[in-house]
């Protein structure tokens, strides 16, 4: 079978905003062109931001309005998917001719979702994946994604799905991915522990299938750190670890510290069908005599109207 490459595109938000953070991405057009990649994979809520280390003014049972009116700041960041950013970024996916996989911090109506946007290298939007789950204090910020954008799309790498973050860590998520029979899985992320790199290939090596995990690479922050503004000199805000992962478990490119950068990897996608031959986590080596999953991919707005 014809090899493919698949890259992922370590990149940081721009503290200026997401019209500078778009034209950062923008600006890697040559480089993505140059990997010759079928499929690129960019972190979490590269789009709209991650603050890591920012509190909006909360604590339980008590907000601040200056906490609310960083929200609206934030907010602000946000991007539609309808809007000129995503209309930009669909134009770079065509003329480099491949599938991108991108964090972005979504707008629905005031609420904001951290959210997985797929765009085909035809220059189209093909699905969206809403986190299921922000993490700890991510929950003040980000509303829930339902079961209707779990999406595995078809591209000229293979077929392709994606969990944000800590998603990864849903035992029960990633068999409803394995289930779909994933041949890439996709993992934006700002985790930079050591731990990521453990876990991106544990994953890689349980559904036997390719991992990109692309992560963001932000410098010291300037000026005062977050959280008690004794952040360490000389230390990233976040410090990547971008990856890519063979259906075996075996590190293919990455891990990417310390710097902006992309990797890539040429893949048999024969080689998920290798692997899965002593192990297929819902085919063979699954017992659903025991053991069944039932998943709700139906969508679920607040409001329903008959």
């Amino acid at each position: 079978m014809t090899h493919k490459v698949i890259a992922a595109l370590q990149l940081g938000s721009e503290a200026s905003g997401t019209r500078a953070t778009l034209d950062k991405i923008l600006s890697n057009e040559q480089a993505i062109k140059a990997s010759g990649c079928d499929l690129l994979v960019m972190p979490e809520a590269l789009l709209g931001g991650y603050p890591k280390g920012a509190d909006f003014g909360t604590r339980v049972g008590y907000r601040t309005s200056a906490g609310r009116e960083d929200f609206l700041q934030y907010w602000q960041q946000a991007i539609d998917l309808d809007g000129a950013e995503v209309s930009a970024l669909a134009k770079l996916a065509k003329t480099c001719n491949t599938t991108m996989v991108i964090g972005v911090i979504e707008r629905g109506g005031s609420t904001l979702y951290c959210t997985a946007l797929f765009l085909s290298n035809h220059g189209e939007v093909i699905a969206k994946h809403r986190k299921l789950i922000p993490t700890a204090s991510e929950r003040l910020i980000w509303g829930q994604g339902d079961g209707s954008t779990l999406p595995v799309v078809e591209t000229t790498a293979g077929r392709v799905g994606a969990a944000i973050c800590w998603e990864n860590y849903m035992p029960l998520l990633r068999t409803a991915m394995h289930a779909k029979g994933l041949d890439i899985w996709c993992a934006p992320t700002v985790d930079d522990r050591d731990i990521w790199q453990t876990s991106m290939r544990h994953i890689a090596y349980e559904g036997r299938s390719f991992l990109v995990s692309a992560c963001q690479y932000q410098p010291e922050p300037a000026g005062a750190g977050p959280g008690d503004n004794t952040w360490p000199a000389g230390k990233p805000l976040i410090r990547g670890g971008s990856v890519i992962v063979s259906p075996m478990g075996e590190v293919l490119a990455g891990p990417l510290y310390n710097e902006e950068g992309i990797i890539s990897a040429a893949i048999d996608p024969d080689d998920i069908i290798r692997a899965r031959y002593d192990m297929d986590p819902v085919g063979h080596y699954a017992r659903p005599d025991i053991f069944k999953l039932t998943v709700d991919e139906s969508e679920r707005p607040p409001v329903s109207r008959t």
